[in-house]
């Protein structure tokens, strides 16, 4: 026998289902910009659910400790490992970092070799060697492979780890985070020996619309999207082989974040500060903001509608070129 809903119960009901669809609209908000992503990929990483201000507080905190299994770099010894032994790649990691505190120059050190495993390593475990690279953005690999014993990683400090990102509307200089996406760090030192990045190009553009303002900043009761205030493109260069990139660092999106799509190879530029996103998708750079005016730029050129997915999104006429180059090296 059931029981008869009084007001109360009614009025309880009536909440309970107000809720219920608030929950689900949200979910669709979020689902349709992991969908909207896609391009021409079949696979879409859907991000996690936590909070995102944990990562946040990773990166502007100078959090990232990061480094690459089965990698070994050479390079000048700062400290040599046999005598500085440490409990972690962490720790060996902060080693390096402490030695580029300050604003006095380039770091002493730039790159860290850890060994890690008791068994494989033996009487070497926790050496943790300091190094200086000749070119911190052409490292020198020792060597690779599982085989390899050693974890490595990269330090950029002030002013250091910055790259250009060369399209026909304009260069744009982006800072690299290797701490923090390692793997992803490498893809794009790669792409730096390249004469040239032929199939690398954006082909998707996205203004702030009404949503964001100058500074990236939500406007209050404003939609999140379309536009999404993006512009979105690949690194997938003919004749080299894209390996996926793991999961890395992923802190909140902000205006001029670059990130992946998924595992890569397509990745976008963000135009606005995307607290909605959460920790979604990974972060290996940062355009310099006196360059946000050429990505501007590019999400302002003509496009195409198209659905991605039963997403309306906005696809460039004509894409545009582009190739990541290192820097002229000071004389």
């Amino acid at each position: 026998m059931s029981r008869r809903q009084t007001d109360s119960d009614l009025h309880r009901f009536t909440l309970w289902v107000l809720f219920l669809i608030a929950a689900i609209s949200c979910c669709m908000a979020y689902y349709s910009f992991s969908v909207s992503l896609k391009g021409n990929s079949d696979t879409i990483f859907v991000g996690s659910s936590e909070s995102w201000r944990g990562n946040e507080e990773e990166r502007e905190g100078d959090g990232c400790c990061r480094g690459v299994e089965h990698l070994e770099l050479w390079g000048d010894a700062m400290k040599w490992g046999s005598d500085f032994k440490l409990n972690s790649s962490e720790e060996c990691c902060r080693a390096c970092k402490e030695m580029c505190e300050g604003d006095d120059g380039p770091c002493l050190c730039d790159s860290w070799v850890f060994c890690g495993n008791k068994q494989d390593c033996g009487s070497r475990f926790g050496e943790c060697w300091l190094k200086k690279q000749k070119d911190a953005l052409d490292p020198d690999w020792r060597d690779s492979g599982d085989n390899v014993i050693w974890t490595s990683g990269l330090v950029f400090g002030k002013g250091e780890g910055i790259i250009k990102l060369k399209t026909e509307h304009g260069i744009v200089n982006v800072k690299l985070f290797p701490d923090c996406a390692p793997h992803s760090v490498y893809y794009i030192l790669e792409l730096l020996s390249l004469q040239h990045c032929a199939g690398c190009q954006f082909y998707r553009a996205e203004s702030r619309g009404n949503s964001w303002d100058l500074q990236g900043n939500h406007i209050e009761h404003a939609p999140y999207g379309p536009p999404y205030a993006l512009i979105q493109g690949t690194v997938d260069a003919y004749g080299t082989v894209f390996k996926d990139i793991p999961q890395e660092a992923r802190p909140t999106i902000r205006r001029g974040s670059i990130a992946w799509v998924g595992s890569g190879p397509d990745f976008f530029i963000s135009l606005a500060n995307h607290h909605e996103w959460k920790k979604a998708y990974t972060v290996f750079g940062q355009v310099l903001p006196e360059d946000m005016e050429i990505v501007e730029k590019i999400s302002q050129l003509p496009t195409i509608p198209d659905v991605w997915s039963n997403v309306k999104v906005a696809v460039l006429e004509r894409p545009v070129p582009l190739r990541f180059i290192r820097m002229k090296k000071s004389p």
